[in-house]
């Protein structure tokens, strides 16, 4: 499976999760999805999500990155990864009414087909793959897939020829069916 990977170092400022939407935006047109397509909105908000988590969370650095499969068989998923340099695992919370914090992982959850962890170097990776279509969605329009186990047939980057320099299993967030 041949795999394009587009990333972006981004800043401890919170104003660079603007920036990454942007740079994001710009590499998913790049990469055919069009702009007004719904797996665009679907994946900026991911992103965005993704990014403030890291950024606001740990207050380093982090690295974003989109994966493309290139074959036939693996056009239709988009994999994204926030790298940082922070060891704590990700802690999904609940918000409560009118709270304004709270929200991402749950938006993640939600939104993203699959979507885990794993340790990366003295940091951690975040990720999340959406599947631009199901294989029932003969038209060729963006449908979600209902939940992973009618995804199975989607690609895992996890075995393509992309390989993260140490390789740990991915501590994978079910969701629920």
């Amino acid at each position: 499976m041949q795999v394009l990977q587009v990333q972006l170092e981004v800043g401890a400022d919170p104003a660079e999760v603007g920036r990454a939407r942007r740079w994001a935006r710009s590499r998913l047109v790049g990469s055919g999805i069009g702009d007004d397509e719904p797996v665009a909105e679907t994946l900026i908000l991911l992103i965005s999500e993704l990014v403030t988590n890291a950024v606001v969370h740990t207050g380093c650095p982090a690295v974003l990155r989109m994966l493309f499969g290139l074959g036939a068989a693996e056009a239709g998923t988009v994999r994204v990864e926030v790298a940082d340099t922070s060891a704590a695992p990700p802690r999904p919370r609940h918000a409560d009414g009118e709270d304004t914090n709270g929200r991402g992982l749950e938006l993640v959850d939600g939104l993203a087909d699959r979507w885990g962890w794993q340790p990366e170097g003295a940091g951690k990776r975040i990720w999340c793959e959406v599947d631009r279509r199901t294989p029932e969605a003969a038209s060729g329009a963006y449908a979600p897939a209902s939940s992973v186990s009618s995804a199975s047939s989607a690609p895992s980057y996890e075995s393509s020829s992309y390989k993260p320099a140490v390789y740990k299993p991915s501590r994978a967030v079910p969701r629920p069916a």
